[in-house]
């Protein structure tokens, strides 16, 4: 059991750094035909950089447009952000210290992505006009990120796992030295729906983490006015003429 946990979370890093990068190399490789900021939009890149914080940060558009759904994705975003800070320990011989202050912190996290996931889901069922263009894969997306919590506080409040190991395994696993994991069937729903979500993050709709960065209409400067915007074809083109 112990290889073949080795065996799948060696092939979904694999998965998701290669998946990743050729996305990103697209995004990169992708010409931007038009000027087409949303406005108001930033004069300057370093505003354009500021903008793009604030939307990362603090989800400033879906704040103007719908404060709910804004209530929901913050629990979910910053819950996700906790949590993941709580498990940067199991790779860690030597526990940071902020990592360490974090780690009472992550429970409350926990909770706060599920009762932020089932927010969501609960808009894609009640909604008409969401459920009308929600597909099967928007909801079995959301089915394993909850799968994803639940499973995970399962072992903090129903069936605890022997943690210590857990943490062997995996230090274990960045030596290439496979230690024996802990055979409980919480950990290992856990476990699986993690390595899931890693082979299909690359793929599927989760990937709006790296394409916020390329978006044309939150990334441009907006100085159509000033400068005339050609992409890179276009500008080849346009010289050789």
């Amino acid at each position: 059991m112990s290889v073949f946990f080795a065996i799948l979370f060696y092939v979904a890093t694999i998965v998701l750094v290669v998946g990743l990068a050729l996305r990103i190399k697209t995004y990169v490789a992708t010409p931007t035909w038009l000027k087409i900021p949303v406005t108001p939009a930033p004069l300057t890149k370093s505003g354009v950089a500021f903008r793009l914080f604030r939307e990362v940060a603090f989800f400033e558009s879906l704040f103007k447009s719908n404060r709910w759904i804004w209530i929901f994705a913050v629990l979910f975003h910053a819950g996700l952000a906790l949590v993941i800070l709580r498990h940067v320990r199991y790779f860690q011989a030597d526990v940071w210290l902020v990592i360490e202050l974090a780690q009472p912190f992550g429970i409350y996290g926990g909770m706060a992505m599920v009762a932020g996931l089932l927010g969501l889901w609960a808009r894609r069922v009640v909604q008409q006009r969401i459920r009308y263009i929600s597909g099967v894969s928007d909801h079995l997306m959301l089915a394993l990120l909850v799968l994803i919590g639940v499973s995970g506080l399962s072992m903090k409040f129903v069936a605890h796992t022997d943690i210590i190991q857990v943490k062997a395994f995996f230090l274990g696993l960045m030596r290439f030295n496979i230690q024996e994991l802990p055979a409980d069937p919480n950990l290992m729903v856990h476990l699986v729906s993690v390595a899931v979500l890693m082979m299909i993050f690359p793929f599927s709709k989760l990937l709006h983490v790296a394409g916020v960065f390329f978006a044309p209409s939150r990334a441009q400067v907006d100085d159509a006015r000033e400068k005339r915007h050609l992409a890179p074809w276009a500008a080849f083109m346009d010289d050789n003429r």
